[in-house]
Formats: C-alpha cells, structure tokens, sequence
C-alpha cells in the first residue's frame, strides 16, 4: 500500500511512491490559457506543491515524474529555467537583510544558467531588471511562494509594512510586461489589492475564486474515496472490527460523510458550487487511521501551525465583534471581499475568509453582498480557540480546560458554577454580557474551543435549543436566558424549563444517552453579571 505524502516536492513523492492526487489537468490548462497568474489560500493547503509540480514540468518535461497522470500525454510544452522565490525563507524584520537575500537569490539563478555575474545590485527590482537584460531573448519560469509573508508578519508595524510594501511593489513593477517570462505563478494567503502589488503587476490574473480552478487545491470527496480507498477501508475494518474484505461501499460513504462534518466544505468557488477539503487535515486523519489503528477526529490544521501570525497580530490591534464569528452566517459588501484594502485597515471577515477561519457561502455576483460561514467543524474548533485567548483570561482559573469532565461528570450545580467561574474572566469593561445571543457566542465558544461536541440551536421537530453537548454516555441540553436587571429571573426560569418541556429539546436520537436539560438565567445587572438561577427538569 501507498504511503501518504509528507512532502510539498513531486519528484519527492514520485521517487518515495508516495500518493500523489492528480491535480495535472488542472496545472495543464492553466498553463495553457495564462501567462501570469495569482491565487489564494490558507496555509497548510498545498500552495507550495501545485507550484513544484509547475516548476517541475517546465524544467524537466513529463520524464519520469507524472508517469500514469493525466499530463503525461499531452504536455508538449518546451524545457524552461525556473526562478523559484518562496519569501517564507526571507527575513521578515530587516528589510535591507530581506533585500540581500532576496537580491542573492535571483544572481544565484542568473549564474546557475551560465549568466555568470550579471546580477550584482542589491534592491529586488534592479536585480531581476539585470537579470531579464542579461536573458536579452531568453525565457523563463517564475514561481513566487507566499508573497505577503513579509506584510502579515508586520501588520502592526506600520513603518515596516511601508517598507516591505514599497519594496514589493517596486519588484512587480519591475516584472510588469517583462517578455523574458514564459510563465509566473504567485501564491500567497492574503488577496491586497490597494497596496499596489497587482495594480503595478495588473498583467497578473487572480484566480483565486475562478470556477475552473476551485478544486485544484484541495480535495474533493471522490479524489479522496480514489487514491486513499485502502486507507478508508482500514478506518471502518478497526472502528468496527471487521475484516478488510467485509467493508462496504456504504462503509466508506458513512466515514466520508463524518470527514466531511469535520475537513470538508471550505468553497473557492465564485459561483459557490465546489467545494475541497483540508488537504493537511485529510492527510493527517488517514495517517492517523494507519499508524494508532484508530478513527480520530483531530484539530489537525490548527495544531499543525497554531494561530496564524496575522491573525494574532491583527487581533491585538483590532476589536472582534463575537456575535458575528459565532453566527453560521456573515453578510459583507461585495467591493470589501473583492479589492480588500492594505491588510492593517483590511475588513476582520475577509481576512478570517483568507485565512481559512470563514469560507465562501454565496457566489460572487456583483453589487450583491457576499456571505461568509465557517467551512467545517475543525475550522469552528480552531476559530474558538483562537477567540478565547481574546476574550477569555485562561491564566486566571485552574479549571478553565474542566469543561468537558466538568459537564460529563458534575452536577448541574457544579455546571453552573464553573461556567460562572469561566465567564468571571471576561473584562466586562471591554466584552460586557448585555444580551442572551453574546451570552450564548461566549459559551458556545468556550466549549468549541475545548473540542466539545457541542452544537447551538440545535433542531428538533419542535423548536431549537440553545446549547447542546454530547458526550458518549451523557447529553446535556442548555436553555439560556437573561435578565437585564435581575428583576424578571424567576419568570425567565420558567419560561426557560417551559421551553425545554414543551419543545422536547435533546430527545432526539439519545443513543443511551443520560439527559440532563436545565434552564439557567444571566443576571446582568452590575452588581451580579453571573448565572444567578438554575433548574434541572
């Protein structure tokens, strides 16, 4: 059997027989219909293979990498140099050090294609200028891995972002018409269309959310079920101790649909149609499956990386509002997902769409507003995570990461009390609890953040409960209301363990399931700002 692929390099995986996802198709007729293209993704989804793979083919033909792939018969395409520029290896703090080895790099190139000491300047711009003078009619390959790098390190620094952007802007400007360049492909996380970098380079095509090319980074349902279907079938043999031989087609679909819950949905669609999954998160879940012989659902691309460096930055700098982040839905205005302004004054929900925290959930149809949600439980895992450092002290209780023994385990009054101690770290002077739907926000995300299997406003045939957790051997339903001065707490109470009643919230598929459903009310006037009441059915 096939090992899963651990590299981003396709003559790596080839060499390694590792599984490679045949994406050349895709490579084929990008490279066919454009001269200069841009796209976007979050980390950890394969940016830095899809352009390895240009890379290789340009440089070294079909022979003997894509042997079995789609290109293999139809790459006619002619052997080209391939300046390779991946500003993940650059410095990100010292822009006269970033300019030395960026310079280095390409009189590197120039002298490993027998241009030997044609390059010598140390700005970016002039380089590239000396090297496409010394081409004269020669052509080349170029291949720029994760552009802004340099930008989203310091989005709170704002005399080095002008640096930085200056220089880059300078460098496009430079390739702009250049006709040295065969073929250029630039990745990167951000789309920064103010910061001049595609105004002066305009002869690149952003494709970013162009239909034809929505699943060429990713994964899509069916490549997974055919390139990893052995490893599939070990996932449902161990999970449900049966012989290999005995797993079924409805099997595989089953643990599909549970993977697709947790990695799959994230859209790059503008007609809102394709969708791919996490290649990292997928890889790693089946790797997983081989290597402790077990089905786990893991946060894998939030553990991988931890929260990226520009949302950390751009947090410390910018309010969140977490009534929007905790909604399924987002509505932004089409020209702020469109042409985003310099990525310190960027709107906070394209920049969460850029990064991989919220996903396309409408097409792209101008003047109409764009919605964004959440891809895929994972994503609302790590979007939770990364949000409770904002609002939450975790520093200032021992038990804050309790809440899943706590709720599992306890009481309701014990229940009450530690959500209560967690709520107690919120700074009320800058995240007040004036309202049931922030109060709800705040819960939800403290228990995604520790991986609960919790869901809010959860669907039965009678209504919708506010919070409800699973647990293998317990369901806990939540009936939250708020008074604002504490004067109507015990109608709330009542009300509340009405609604449970009637409605029958949690009933719903118990499994074995103990139940436990309680209503509780917030009491926000000044002197509480706590669950002051509590009642088990």
């Amino acid at each position: 059997m096939k090992r899963i692929a651990q590299s981003e390099n396709i003559e790596n995986i080839v060499d390694k027989d590792y599984i490679y996802i045949d994406k050349t198709e895709y490579i084929y007729n990008l490279t066919e219909q454009y001269d200069r293209v841009f796209f976007s993704r979050p980390r950890r989804f394969g940016k830095s293979l899809t352009l390895n793979t240009i890379g290789t083919l340009f440089e070294k033909g079909v022979e003997p990498y894509f042997k079995g792939t789609w290109i293999y018969d139809k790459w006619d395409q002619d052997k080209y140099p391939v300046l390779r520029l991946n500003f993940l290896k650059y410095r990100t703090s010292n822009v006269d050090q970033f300019k030395e080895i960026f310079s280095n790099k390409i009189a590197k190139f120039a002298d490993n294609i027998h241009l030997n000491g044609k390059v010598t300047s140390k700005e970016p711009d002039l380089a590239i200028s000396e090297l496409f003078s010394a081409l004269q009619d020669r052509r080349i390959v170029i291949l720029i891995d994760e552009y802004d790098c340099q930008l989203t390190a310091n989005i709170n620094n704002s005399k080095l972002y002008e640096e930085f952007r200056t220089c880059i802007r300078d460098f496009y400007a430079a390739l702009k018409g250049a006709k040295q360049i065969h073929f250029m492909a630039v990745t990167g996380v951000t789309r920064l269309k103010d910061v001049s970098i595609f105004s002066v380079g305009s002869d690149i095509r952003d494709l970013s959310y162009n239909n034809a090319y929505s699943k060429m980074i990713g994964f899509t349902r069916e490549e997974i079920k055919h390139f990893y279907l052995d490893y599939l079938k070990f996932g449902v043999s161990f999970e449900k101790h049966i012989e290999i031989s005995d797993v079924t087609d409805a099997d595989i679909e089953i643990l599909l649909d549970r993977m697709a819950e947790q990695y799959d949905s994230y859209c790059f669609d503008e007609f809102n149609q394709n969708k791919v999954f996490s290649t990292y998160s997928v890889n790693s879940f089946l790797q997983d499956i081989y290597e402790k012989k077990t089905v786990r659902f893991g946060d894998y691309w939030y553990e991988a990386g931890g929260i990226p460096s520009i949302l950390r930055n751009y947090m410390e700098s910018h309010e969140i509002d977490i009534e929007k982040f905790i909604k399924s839905e987002i509505s932004i205005k089409y020209d702020d997902f469109i042409n985003p302004t310099s990525l310190p004054q960027m709107n906070e929900n394209v920049l969460m769409c850029q990064t991989g925290y919220l996903t396309l959930k409408s097409e792209i149809r101008a003047p109409r507003r764009i919605i964004l949600g959440s891809a895929n439980r994972e994503v609302k895992t790590a979007l939770s995570s990364l949000l409770s450092e904002k609002f939450f002290n975790t520093e200032a209780l021992d038990s804050f990461y309790d809440a899943d023994i706590i709720l599992e385990n306890g009481s309701v009054e014990e229940i009450i009390n530690h959500l209560n101690s967690v709520l107690a770290t919120i700074p009320y002077d800058k995240y007040p609890v004036d309202n049931e739907a922030v109060l709800r926000a705040l819960i939800l995300m403290y228990l995604l953040g520790l991986r609960c299997d919790v869901r809010a406003e959860q669907h039965n045939f009678k209504g919708r409960s506010d919070i409800l957790i699973n647990f293998p051997k317990r369901r806990v339903v939540m009936e939250l209301k708020f008074s604002q001065d504490g004067t109507d707490v015990d109608k709330l109470l009542e009300d509340g363990l009405e609604q449970i009643k009637t409605r029958q919230y949690g009933i719903e598929n118990p499994e074995d399931r103990e139940l436990v459903q309680f209503a509780c009310v917030f009491n926000g006037s000044e002197k509480s700002r706590q669950i002051t009441s509590y009642k088990e059915l």
